[in-house]
């Protein structure tokens, strides 16, 4: 029996340029700035990359392998948690699409390749939009967001 696949889509528009955007994902240490975690690679087709949480115990959370790349347009990558690294059918996919609109950038993250109801395609539907929306206020204002924030109560 194959298991039901699901995806998750986020489009977002950024007063930023490509070249910005695609360092900002691919630059550890822009990326710190507000996701709280680095991505390491060497952003070459086939290489491993690793979602390192930014503090004193630098904790691999996610990994995976570098698909496509293609600066400051396009990159695709795997995507699996760090404790699930050996099993390839935890692995699901992140396409970055990054495409210049006048003075601006449209952002399209696409997270497909997830087994329905899983606590991965859960999670990211929570954590997508939070750190774009970090990501867009670091690039266009110089601070993220705090990606750790609770609703207030009623």
């Amino acid at each position: 029996m194959t298991k039901e696949m699901t995806s998750f889509v986020y489009v977002t528009y950024i007063l930023s340029t490509p070249e910005k955007v695609f360092e900002a994902i691919t630059k550890p240490d822009v990326a710190r700035c507000y996701w709280g975690h680095e991505n390491v690679s060497d952003w070459k087709p086939g290489s491993k990359w690793e979602h390192v949480r930014a503090n004193d115990e630098r904790t691999v959370e996610l990994v995976g392998k570098v698909i496509e790349v293609s600066p400051p347009t396009r990159l695709v990558i795997t995507w699996a948690n760090a404790s699930q690294a050996s099993d390839p059918a935890s692995y699901s996919r992140v396409t970055f699409a990054i495409e210049e609109y006048d003075n601006m950038v449209r952002l399209t993250v696409t997270h497909d390749e997830l087994e329905a109801g899983s606590g991965m395609a859960k999670g990211i539907k929570q954590g997508w939009p939070a750190v774009l929306s970090s990501l867009k206020s670091f690039l266009e204002t110089g601070s993220g967001i705090d990606l750790f924030a609770k609703p207030k109560s009623a």
